[in-house]
């Protein structure tokens, strides 16, 4: 009986094909950069970001396996003066309702607006701007890079921890500048600092490598910085790369230098290696052949988001997903020390604020003694309270 039945089982099982897998499309928007950095050992890669995401891609489509899913990634580079809503569209024509986003703040919103109608979700990994979570938050719009604020907090919590209160802030003449010092005041109150006096640099343009350069800057950068109050640090706001980079070791003073160079805050650097970073690193480098910049942590973040809301809903439709991202089981292990949630009421992603001189990473914020009555990672940045984000 047995020797009978057998036969016909397996022929059964071979008779009912698998299953296709489920497919989930994630689309990769981002646009041309400006200057590059002066540092030229700084210069992005080509594939800056999108290698972060087509790793991610990797992962996700590893553990996809075993529940029938499949993951693709469709890139697309919008040129200047593109139009962003028929870029959505045609992203939404083939079926994807996750777009990771790499723009600056108004074209971010636009895209977003535009998605909004198409029921896609957008990650933001390219604008830091805080009135993008505030005033102009958007209730599609995840924001995985850090904030200004928080950036700023992050530094400012490690320079108190320190003793190093008093500051002389050195901000751009950019309006990014502009916004990145307005943080570095706002930290200063908020954490007991005291800046003694801000000065500008104004940027007049020319050649941003010359030949004699050192010469210019070496001469030059002392004056700038001469006949200050007593201070203990120079924190530079200097988003647009125009000086900051050249104010170490040619200050007037002999002080240290943070902010913009110097003692860094970011979301991620080649140098991390705690907590199992040292391994994704590793991943990152045998297979790109470069170290893993910071834009490449914030785009695999936002697509290893859709790869965990999928795999724990067991599910590819964007509704659970949605609400999974934006629920309380939400904690996705980023190599941080801690899991990455999301503050429900503008939808940043919390997260630890890496602080590094380039080569190795000084410190970790939020530190020690600073406290919150519900995450310790909610010192950096705006918090509950003070938002001015009103999500339907």
């Amino acid at each position: 009986m047995v020797s009978a039945v057998l036969p016909a089982l397996l022929l059964f099982g071979q008779a009912v094909p698998a299953a296709e897998p489920a497919e989930v499309g994630i689309g990769y928007l981002f646009s041309e950069r400006g200057l590059e950095p002066l540092a030229l050992a700084e210069v992005p890669a080509e594939n800056d970001g999108r290698a972060g995401a087509e790793l991610a891609i990797e992962d996700n489509n590893t553990t996809g396996q075993f529940l029938n899913q499949h993951f693709t990634l469709e890139v697309a580079e919008l040129a200047d003066g593109a139009d962003l809503a028929a870029a959505v569209g045609e992203l939404a024509r083939q079926g994807i309702a996750y777009v990771v986003a790499d723009l600056a703040a108004d074209e971010l919103l636009a895209v977003a607006d535009a998605a909004r109608g198409a029921g896609i979700t957008v990650f933001n990994i390219g604008a830091p701007d805080d009135r993008l979570r505030e005033a102009d938050c958007r209730a599609n719009v995840i924001h995985v890079a850090p904030t200004r604020s928080m950036l700023a907090d992050g530094l400012a919590q490690y320079l108190v921890w320190k003793q190093w209160r008093r500051w002389l802030l050195v901000e751009g003449s950019h309006p990014e500048d502009k916004l990145l010092a307005d943080a570095y005041r706002r930290a200063a109150t908020r954490f007991g600092a005291e800046i003694v006096e801000e000065r500008q640099i104004e940027d007049t343009g020319g050649a941003r490598q010359t030949d004699s350069g050192v010469v210019q800057i070496q001469s030059r950068i002392p004056v700038l910085t001469q006949e200050a109050p007593d201070y203990d640090v120079l924190v530079a706001a200097d988003e647009s790369e125009v000086f900051a980079a050249h104010l170490p070791y040619r200050t007037w003073d002999a002080r240290p230098v943070a902010g913009s160079a110097g003692l860094m805050p970011t979301s991620w650097s080649p140098a991390h290696g705690q907590w199992g970073a040292l391994q994704m690193q590793s991943r990152f480098g045998k297979r790109f052949s470069r170290p893993m910049t910071e834009r490449d942590m914030l785009a695999w973040t936002a697509v290893r988001l859709v790869g965990e809301a999928t795999s724990r809903t067991n599910s590819t439709e964007p509704a659970k997903i949605d609400a999974f991202l934006k629920g309380p089981e939400l904690g996705l292990g980023a190599y941080k020390g801690q899991k990455l949630t999301l503050r429900p009421w503008n939808l940043q992603v919390r997260q630890p604020i890496l602080l590094t001189d380039g080569r190795v990473i000084v410190s970790v914020s939020p530190q020690q003694g600073f406290l919150h009555e519900v995450s310790e990672l909610d010192t950096l940045g705006i918090d509950q309270p003070e938002t001015a984000c009103r999500l339907p």
